[in-house]
């Protein structure tokens, strides 16, 4: 990115992001405050079980990283006593975030090849990207109803701090709050069924999601995406964001489909053509 480009983008960044800030901080102190105090805990609960979550917790976490980013690549077997010494964990922690991994569609487990990372075909990922889009599409215009004026204010804080990595080419990190935004979102239509739905395809989307990042110009076409699906949140136009929602989909599958030279259809533009 050119450096006048980025020193506009900042400029940007830092006066939307400070007038967000400003507005929800006035919302919440009228309320009494961003946080009430937290009560007292009498019973502590044991430090063993606590750890052992933590650990699991941050091991799941750590193999779901490298799989999204395509550090463990689909199909390559997962040796235990590698990730191990990877990790620092021990076989049994392993063993058990593989099989979370699993039930969330990222890993294969076969009682003869063992673990091994599962495959992401283009025909995965095209069922994937046109169920997933249509879902989002239809929390967008339910969360426009239904989402208060401080959880909109709260994915404006999200999206300007995502728009920062992406000035400066963090990917990992502008792809975590990336995340956050389109699971707010989600969140926000307040329908348990649709959540539910979302989130058995979640891991699955998350490592298709990141592969058109990966292009720079994907990349910053996704960023004007956002822009845009914000402008639509803020002013509660569920048709549009919806619309919207449904062209980010459908311009990530065509990134995919074009790298790797399979036809792909047109892009969707922002403002509605073609």
């Amino acid at each position: 990115m050119a450096r006048s480009s980025r020193t506009t983008a900042l400029a940007r960044l830092c006066s939307e992001c400070c007038i967000l800030h400003t507005s929800l901080k006035s919302r919440q102190a009228a309320k009494g405050g961003f946080m009430s105090a937290r009560p007292a805990e009498t019973d502590q609960p044991a430090k063993e079980p606590r750890r052992k979550g933590r650990l699991h917790t941050s091991t799941v976490d750590a193999l779901h990283r490298m799989i999204v980013t395509g550090d463990l690549e689909p199909g390559q077997k997962l040796r235990e006593q590698e990730l191990c010494e990877r990790l620092g964990v021990s076989r049994t922690p392993l063993r058990e975030a593989l099989r979370t991994l699993a039930a969330q569609g990222l890993v294969q487990l076969t009682q003869n090849r063992g673990a091994e990372v599962a495959p992401l075909t283009l025909a995965d990922i095209t069922a994937l990207f046109d169920v997933v889009g249509s879902l989002e599409a239809l929390a967008a215009r339910l969360a426009c109803k239904a989402m208060t004026d401080e959880a909109i204010a709260e994915i404006g804080v999200l999206h300007y701090r995502m728009m920062l990595h992406h000035v400066r080419d963090e990917l990992p990190d502008y792809f975590a709050l990336n995340q956050q935004i389109h699971r707010a979102i989600i969140e926000g239509a307040q329908n348990p069924v649709l959540l539910g739905v979302w989130e058995a395809l979640a891991a699955r989307v998350e490592r298709a999601k990141y592969l058109p990042n990966l292009q720079p110009n994907r990349w910053k076409a996704a960023m004007h995406e956002h822009d845009a699906m914000l402008a639509a949140l803020v002013a509660r136009d569920g048709n549009e964001l919806g619309r919207l929602m449904e062209a980010h989909f459908h311009n990530g599958l065509a990134a995919i489909l074009a790298a790797n030279g399979a036809e792909a259809p047109p892009e969707t533009a922002v403002d509605g053509s073609a």
